[in-house]
């Protein structure tokens, strides 16, 4: 086995302030959101899929892909979320075993006021802190690492 290539300083400080900020970063804009419209983070990610499709519809198991979770995981979110009458789950009319989350009203009501405030808390906590240049370096950073690790920003 070849000898780790530790961290130089400079390495170290970028990888260890990235850590903290994206731990207290994601901590405080879950706060303000949840703060601002009673919806999670997870909540905010499903209406947001939801939202971005003509159809107001992803299956399941697509939706599970995007955003990383176990199909299992996302279809007890779906569940609570159905209780709160933001989704409805469907029958999938080609797979009788796959389901269907689709966007309510009320879930489309949900993210439609939750989204300025959503924004705001990443602009003050971001966005706004940030020079153009830094913005658009911290662009080509993430565009650099999820293609590496074979994502999409989108």
């Amino acid at each position: 086995m070849p000898d780790p290539r530790w961290l130089d300083e400079r390495e170290f400080r970028a990888w260890l302030g990235y850590r903290r900020m994206r731990l207290l970063l994601d901590a405080q804009i879950a706060r303000d959101l949840q703060s601002d419209s009673g919806l999670s983070e997870a909540d905010y990610d499903v209406l947001s899929a939801l939202s971005s499709r003509e159809s107001r519809r992803w299956r399941l198991q697509e939706l599970a892909d995007r955003m990383l979770w176990s199909k299992s995981r996302l279809s007890r979110h779906v569940s609570r979320m159905e209780e709160r009458g933001l989704v409805a789950k469907e029958e999938c009319a080609d797979d009788g075993r796959g389901a269907v989350i689709a966007l309510t009203d009320g879930g489309m009501n949900a993210i439609v006021e939750a989204a300025p405030g959503h924004v705001e808390s990443v602009r003050s906590h971001l966005i706004d802190l940030l020079t153009e240049e830094q913005i658009e370096v911290l662009g080509d950073i993430a565009e650099t690492v999820l293609a590496h690790l074979g994502a999409e920003i989108r």
